[in-house]
C-alpha cells in the first residue's frame, strides 16, 4: 500500500489517537502515506445532546454508538482502517471486520480529577456527599462499593466539556480515564491514578483499536507493524470475557488483564448500582484466553447477569 485512509471520530482524543496510528504506520512502513477521514458518529450526536440536556447517568447509547459510522466508511470504501478507543468497540464484531490492538497501551487506570486548590487528592479524601461526576455505570457501581456515602452527577461529553463542568462547579470531582487525559497532554489534571485493583478499568481501556475489512490482507500486512503481542493478548482476553458474558460498555463491569511475572493476571469485577453487592474474580495463569473462559464460568455461577442486567438508578 502507498496510501492508507484512516477513519476517525472528530473529537480531540479520537484525532490524537488516529494521528498516533498514522505516525507509527508512516514510520514503520516504507513509502506509506496516511490520510485522516473524519467522521461524525451517532455516539457523538447522542453524547452532545445528552451533555446539553443533563441526561441521567443510566442513559445507554447501545453497542457500537461510536463505531457503526466508522464501519460504514470501511464498507463503502471511504477508508481502509478505522481507529477506535478499544473500550468503545463491541466485543463481538460482524464477520466482515477484523480488529487488532494497535501500539502500546496507555495507562488503563481511572483518574480522580479535582479543581485547582481543592482539598480532595485521593479517593480516601472524599467526604460524605461529595458529588462525583460520571455517567459510567461501571465507575458509579464500583466506586459505590467502596464508599456508599458519595453522590453522583451525570456528566457527559468530551474531555474538555467534562473538565469545564467540573471547574464550573457542576460536580466536586470527576472520574475519567488516565489514558485519555495523558493522550491530550492533560495529565497534570490528575490528582490520583487509582489502582486498577481498587477500581477495575473498562475492558480495553487505554488501548487503541484498529479495525479493517477482514478480506483486506494488504491492510493486515501494513498494520502488523503496530501490533504489540502482549497488548494484543491482554486486550483479547478482556474482550473474550465480555463476549462470554454478553456484556457491553454500558454495564457495570470492569476487566483488566496484565503480565504477572511469567504468567498473566486477570481481574474482573461487577457491582449493583448501590454498591451493596460486588462480585470480584482474580485469576493467574499462563493462558490469557483460558483465564477469561474460567472467569466467565465463575461469574455466571455467582449470578453476574443479575448485576449486568439491572437498571442503573
Amino acid at each position: 500500500m502507498q496510501r492508507i485512509r484512516i477513519a476517525t471520530r472528530r473529537s480531540k482524543l479520537a484525532l490524537a489517537q488516529a494521528r498516533a496510528v498514522a505516525a507509527r504506520l508512516e514510520a514503520g512502513v516504507s513509502g506509506l502515506e496516511a490520510e485522516l477521514v473524519e467522521i461524525y458518529t451517532q455516539g457523538d450526536q447522542k453524547s452532545a445532546a445528552a451533555a446539553k440536556a443533563g441526561a441521567p447517568a443510566a442513559a445507554k447509547f447501545g453497542k457500537g454508538a461510536f463505531v457503526d459510522a466508522l464501519e460504514d466508511a470501511l464498507l463503502n470504501g471511504q477508508a481502509d482502517i478505522a481507529v477506535h478507543s478499544m473500550k468503545d468497540v463491541p466485543a463481538t464484531l460482524a464477520d466482515a471486520f477484523s480488529l487488532v490492538a494497535f501500539g502500546p497501551r496507555a495507562d488503563a487506570k481511572e483518574a480522580l480529577v479535582v479543581r485547582d486548590g481543592a482539598q480532595e487528592r485521593s479517593l480516601g479524601d472524599l467526604a460524605p456527599g461529595t458529588r462525583v461526576g460520571t455517567s459510567s455505570a461501571r465507575r458509579r457501581a464500583l466506586l459505590a462499593s467502596i464508599n456508599r456515602e458519595l453522590s453522583f452527577e451525570p456528566i457527559r461529553g468530551n474531555v474538555d466539556t467534562r473538565l469545564r463542568r467540573l471547574d464550573d462547579g457542576d460536580c466536586d470531582v470527576l472520574l475519567l480515564a488516565c489514558a485519555g487525559l495523558d493522550r491530550l497532554d492533560l495529565g497534570t489534571r490528575i490528582a490520583q491514578r487509582i489502582d486498577s485493583d481498587v477500581l477495575v478499568p473498562a475492558p480495553g481501556q487505554g488501548a487503541i483499536g484498529v479495525e479493517y475489512l477482514a478480506e483486506r490482507q494488504d491492510v493486515a500486512a501494513s498494520i502488523a507493524v503496530g501490533v504489540e503481542p502482549e497488548v494484543e493478548r491482554d486486550v483479547a482476553a478482556e474482550r473474550r470475557l465480555v463476549a462470554h458474558l454478553e456484556a457491553d460498555c454500558a454495564m457495570p463491569l470492569g476487566v483488566h488483564c496484565t503480565a504477572h511475572g511469567d504468567d498473566v493476571r486477570l481481574i474482573a469485577a461487577a457491582a449493583d448500582a448501590s454498591g451493596e453487592r460486588l462480585l470480584r474474580i482474580e485469576l493467574v495463569g499462563d493462558d490469557a484466553e483460558a483465564l477469561a473462559d474460567e472467569a466467565a464460568v465463575r461469574l455466571l455461577a455467582l449470578g453476574v447477569r443479575d448485576l449486568l442486567d439491572a437498571p442503573m438508578q
